[in-house]
């Protein structure tokens, strides 16, 4: 298979999530509603952080970060989806394709990576609250924040490039809402070998290492709880992390999911079914997580909104 059947090439199928016509109006307006939500939803969050110096702090500095984070994961892929269904037109661009794999690839590594910062944050804080403020300084915040976009940036543009090494034939159908890299290598015709190894070296890198550095983390952070005399402290220091945790299970719990779906020999929907969880779901949900169980987001909210009600 030469370079010509890769010229060759220059649109894809997004299959979507369901064949039957009749589904694609309550799709189209099920996931806009989601995607307006979550959309909504995360900038609140940001705009809370950014305007109340009661939440200029590590966490919420992470925090804020997330939600961006978050808006940007659900923009590259939904309004594609919205488009397609709305247009009847599930073709995509194979440069349109590339892209898409490229910014997705940042967005759920940097939602996994944050995750991870999150939970050193909150094991500092809850293990060493003598030396919080001196460890979780602004310039390592920073630096932190600098890494997690260094290595997505750095792993999604490997994985792009080596993407364009692999051709195609006339198999163009992606049994997906939008271009997974997994799924798009299924297609190829030529060897992908080499591809695999690296998404494995990638699936162990952003994904088993962030898991563990959060289970030593929460696992020091009850050993910690548990060594708290009053109850009224443990629930204090369990509150802190009530969130993040909810969060977290959300999001591993939903990209499991995906993995053992979408490990099938045969490409089928119900590894994009799944997806919806992690790629849609999730980034809706956590600004209400972070909300209904955090006492200063309530607190910021509510000084956020009579700030604009008054104006």
């Amino acid at each position: 298979m030469g370079a010509g059947n890769h010229t060759v090439i220059s649109n894809f199928i997004l299959l979507g999530l369901s064949e039957d016509k009749d589904m694609e109006p309550f799709l189209f307006g099920a996931f806009l509603f989601m995607y307006l939500v979550g959309v909504t939803g995360n900038l609140i969050i940001i705009l809370a952080a950014i305007s109340d110096p009661h939440l200029h702090t590590p966490m919420y500095f992470f925090l804020s970060n997330l939600s961006f984070v978050d808006v940007c994961f659900t923009s590259t892929t939904v309004p594609k989806m919205l488009a397609n269904i709305q247009t009847q037109d599930k073709a995509i661009t194979y440069e349109g394709c590339l892209v898409q794999m490229y910014f997705f690839m940042i967005f759920a590594g940097l939602d996994d990576l944050l995750l991870t910062v999150m939970a050193y944050d909150r094991f500092v804080a809850i293990c060493n609250p003598l030396h919080y403020t001196v460890v979780m300084n602004p310039r390592l915040c920073g630096l932190l924040l600098l890494l997690c976009w260094w290595i997505c940036l750095t792993y999604s543009l490997l994985q792009s490039l080596m993407v364009l090494r692999v051709s195609f034939c006339t198999e163009i159908e992606i049994p997906h809402f939008f271009c997974e890299l997994q799924q798009f290598l299924k297609l190829a015709c030529s060897d992908t070998f080499v591809n695999d190894i690296l998404q494995y070296f990638v699936t162990g890198l952003l994904g088993v290492i962030p898991l563990m550095g959060i289970l030593f983390s929460y696992s020091r952070i009850l050993s910690s709880i548990m060594g708290i005399s009053s109850t009224r402290g443990k629930y204090k220091a369990f509150s802190t992390c009530g969130s993040h945790l909810s969060v977290i299970s959300l999001f591993y719990g939903a990209g499991l999911g995906v993995y053992l779906t979408s490990g099938a020999a045969h490409p089928s929907r119900k590894g994009s079914v799944a997806s919806v969880m992690y790629t849609v779901v999730t980034p809706m949900l956590n600004p209400f997580i972070y909300s209904l169980r955090n006492r200063d987001i309530k607190d910021a909210l509510r000084r956020l909104f009579s700030r604009v009600c008054s104006l």
